[in-house]
């Protein structure tokens, strides 16, 4: 089944829209063509298109633009960018924004012929599986998703097929292979650190360390200290010589985690380190060279932290090469029950049990709990409940107490 038929061809080159729409027409679509961003909008306004194709460096509007409107107007249509061969930090951009793809230029034909085959196919399936319950995607079909994002995903983990950390997973996928910043947002408990662990296995960096910092509870001493090391002597306590978190991860990644919370001191060292790629251990006078791809996360929104004043603007913007939202488990119904299944899986091993699943009483508390606290509270109840049910089934007895009580707020609520 073809669900794509009509394609709007925006781009100021004539040339290029003649040869691309009779390509294309000869190929069983039907095209229409425009040559500003003004008239493909007005034109795709006044039809219904399934996918647009829009160069990005147009003379009124740039691609980026178009895309947003686009999307605005109906978000359900496919969008392909054409740019440029240098134009990659353009392309990684406009895929974060909603773009299907995109195709840079010289372009080939059967390059663009291609990519509309793979939009179709990923409207097939999204067809099929709206057609479903939630939880019931096929093994084939979950291994076709792992394919199409061509993610290497660490085996301790679940990858989830919720539709909104799909999106996360598409975005991962593209950024990997670059060498870009990546900001990671998301609530406490959301996989920050996973999906940063995963960017890195998925990069050319991958055979060199991934290391990770949690700058949440560090003093200006002491960051600065596990940042870039010291020498013995540099202050009190420094009996040795000490290697800091990027030494340790040179010629990989270093992951930041609540990077918000560095003091102004320490954020004004470390800019220094991203532009001139040099540090200094504390207490040292020797520079030493470092290359390193920075991945930080925050559950606080650095581009307001740094209008509040409570984080350096310059650093945000090296930092903000590319950022990804995580969605909280609560927006991932559909990860629910596997991820509770999978858990559990875990805790027979660790507990040396063979409990059998969950009562469906269970699953369904489990799907209508907030879970403010994310996977990271989820897999500590799974493991709770595990711990005292011998075996057959993990049945409400055992749920832990602020779920219980949550149970009782609503019924109250609901009276």
């Amino acid at each position: 089944m073809k669900v794509i038929n009509k394609i709007l061809i925006i781009d100021d080159d004539l040339d290029m829209c003649v040869l691309l729409s009779r390509f294309l027409e000869k190929k069983g679509y039907t095209t229409a063509t425009a040559h500003s961003a003004s008239k493909g909008l007005l034109k795709f306004n006044e039809e219904d298109f399934d996918l647009v194709i829009c160069d990005f460096r147009l003379g009124d509007k740039d691609g980026k633009n178009v895309l947003m409107k686009v999307k605005n107007l109906k978000p359900s249509t496919i969008v392909i960018i054409i740019t440029g061969y240098s134009d990659i930090k353009i392309a990684v951009d406009v895929i974060k924004h909603g773009a299907f793809d995109y195709i840079t230029k010289p372009l080939v034909p059967d390059e663009v012929l291609s990519v509309i085959e793979k939009a179709n196919k990923a409207l097939e399936k999204s067809a099929a599986l709206a057609d479903k319950k939630p939880g019931k995607a096929t093994a084939k079909e979950e291994k076709h998703f792992d394919e199409e994002v061509a993610l290497h995903f660490n085996k301790e983990f679940l990858m989830g097929r919720d539709e909104s950390i799909r999106k996360v997973y598409h975005q991962v996928a593209v950024v990997a292979n670059t060498n870009y910043s990546v900001i990671l947002y998301g609530e406490s408990g959301t996989g920050k650190e996973v999906i940063a662990k995963t960017i890195h296995e998925n990069s050319p960096r991958k055979k060199a360390p991934f290391v990770a910092m949690d700058c949440g509870t560090l003093s200006k001493e002491l960051a600065g200290s596990e940042l870039f090391g010291h020498v013995k002597g540099a202050f009190t306590g420094a009996i040795n010589d000490k290697a800091g978190h990027f030494e340790l991860a040179n010629g990989g990644t270093l992951f930041l985690d609540e990077v918000a919370n560095l003091s102004s001191e320490v954020q004004a060292l470390l800019l220094r380190v991203i532009q001139e790629r040099k540090y200094k251990r504390i207490g040292g006078t020797k520079e030493n060279n470092v290359d390193v791809r920075i991945i930080v996360a925050s559950n606080e929104n650095l581009r307001e932290a740094y209008k509040k004043g409570k984080f350096r603007e310059d650093l945000y913007h090296r930092f903000n090469e590319f950022s990804i939202k995580l969605p909280p488990l609560r927006e991932r119904k559909e990860d629910i029950v596997p991820f509770a299944e999978f858990f559990l899986s875990q805790a027979n091993k660790e507990l040396k049990r063979n409990i059998k699943g969950y009562d469906p009483e269970v699953l369904e508390i489990f799907q209508n709990y907030p879970w403010p606290g994310n996977l990271r509270e989820f897999r500590n109840v799974v493991r709770r409940v595990a711990l005292l049910t011998p075996s057959g089934l993990i049945n409400k007895k055992v749920l832990p107490w602020e779920i219980t009580q949550y149970l009782k707020e609503e019924e109250s609520e609901q009276q």
